[in-house]
């Protein structure tokens, strides 16, 4: 069963301090063996490739053309899907466009009477590498949101790289591509795709960013490239925690924490509620609902080993903590839940009343569901246009405005003892 912590109890401190530990602890093995794969993709190209794609994915490309995926392929999946599966996904992509349009920035000047000009010029990336599973399931909805955010941001060239075990690739996953106009889509998954973003070979060009979720290999590696690339964050396995009071109805607690228990054995599932009868029906609850779940082994795993259910005093309580662990989805179940969110200060994406389930947020809500795990919601965003694009200051300074404030910027300059910069203001004065 999903164990139950007390605030009040004596050991709670340090039970609390390992739940916040959980997911932060940098594996070296991994890292290792993540860079050795790195470097043989730097240093070997295609013949690298090749090798990894036969021992992780077990089929044998034998040239680059092999890796892409033919866009009437993409076609085809799109033509044969269901009905209502392609009323949906038309649904959620106007849903998701229509959202990250709102978050577009416009490029602007300020003008000053001495004939100072100053401003931001904003650019979209030119090429943009977005990563989507493939393993042990595949996610449409995550290239959804991570395509139409860039296509939103105005880069030119997207190019999206996934697993292919056996070769085989989901035919959802290239419907989506379709939808999205993503005309490069290569068969190429783990740390390797990552390595072929961000260092390209002599047929594949690298990319400005790489964006998207993936295992502990894909996480790691966007880690190790980082500098090379810009990457949107380095997530860990999903997340979710619920702030519940009294007023929450159970049955939505317990589902709604199995929503991301089924996703990964290393998910976490937090419930902080101020009522012990919640805490412990909810427990029970749960119990049932795993045996009906085609995901159980997965879902109990994660439930069992990193979910949680904490019982404190008062909603301020709560909410300090669930502050401290910085969740990637945040439910608020409580009577009245938009008078909390004033005082929820870290969270990934924040779910507000029982009518707004987080999978909703995955999927057709609209706001992007590449979200900050591991704590790391304390100081990343959501996925957004702005990861797509980048800002250059403009300056202009006419005679009169480097008159007026020329020699401020030589006092400045000789202060720090930079003797060019001085003299490189005091030439045109």
């Amino acid at each position: 069963m999903i164990k139950i912590l007390n605030q009040h109890s004596k050991k709670f401190q340090d039970e609390f301090q390992t739940l916040l530990n959980q997911g932060s602890k940098e594996n070296e093995n991994i890292t290792n063996i993540v860079n050795d794969i790195l470097t043989r993709v730097k240093n070997d190209g295609e013949k690298a490739i090749f090798e990894d794609i036969e021992k992780f994915d077990h089929w044998s490309p034998t040239s680059v053309d092999e890796l892409y995926v033919d866009r009437k392929d993409m076609k085809k999946a799109y033509d044969n899907l269901d009905a209502n599966l392609k009323k949906a996904l038309h649904k959620a992509y106007d849903r998701i466009e229509s959202y990250h349009k709102k978050q577009l920035q416009k490029s602007w000047i300020d003008y000053e009477e001495n004939g100072t000009m100053t401003g931001i010029k904003i650019t979209p990336l030119q090429r943009a590498g977005l990563y989507i599973p493939g393993g042990k399931a595949s996610y449409p909805s995550s290239l959804l949101m991570n395509a139409i955010a860039a296509k939103v941001a105005g880069v030119k060239e997207i190019i999206v790289t996934t697993p292919t075990p056996d070769g085989n690739i989901n035919e959802l996953l290239l419907a989506g591509c379709f939808l999205c106009g993503v005309k490069d889509v290569l068969k190429i998954g783990g740390a390797t795709a990552i390595g072929v973003l961000a260092y390209g070979t002599k047929d594949i060009k690298k990319v400005d960013i790489i964006t998207g979720p993936g295992n502990i290999f894909v996480a790691t590696a966007k880690r190790l490239v980082y500098g090379q690339v810009q990457i949107d964050m380095i997530a860990g396995p999903s997340e979710i925690g619920i702030i519940a009071d009294s007023y929450a109805n159970t049955d939505y607690l317990a589902m709604d924490m199995l929503s991301q228990a089924e996703h990964d054995e290393m998910a976490r599932s937090i419930l902080i509620t101020t009522d012990e009868n919640i805490a412990k029906a909810t427990q029970l609850q749960i119990e049932k609902e795993l045996k009906n779940l085609q995901r159980e082994k997965i879902a109990r795993s994660s439930i069992e080993n990193y979910g949680c259910i904490i019982v404190v005093k008062t909603i301020d309580d709560a909410i300090s903590l669930m502050n401290e662990i910085a969740v990637e989805h945040l439910e608020v179940m409580t009577s009245n839940p938009f008078e909390l969110l004033p005082k929820i200060k870290n969270a990934g994406a924040i779910f507000l009343g029982e009518n707004t389930p987080e999978p909703i947020g995955d999927y057709i809500a609209g706001p992007n569901h590449t979200l900050p795990t591991a704590g790391t919601a304390k100081f990343y965003s959501a996925l957004s246009v702005d990861n797509f694009i980048k800002k250059s200051s403009i300056i202009y300074f006419s005679k009169q405005a480097i008159s007026e404030l020329g020699h401020d910027t030589m006092v400045l300059a000789q202060c720090e003892g930079l003797e060019a910069h001085k003299k490189a203001v005091e030439l045109r004065l």
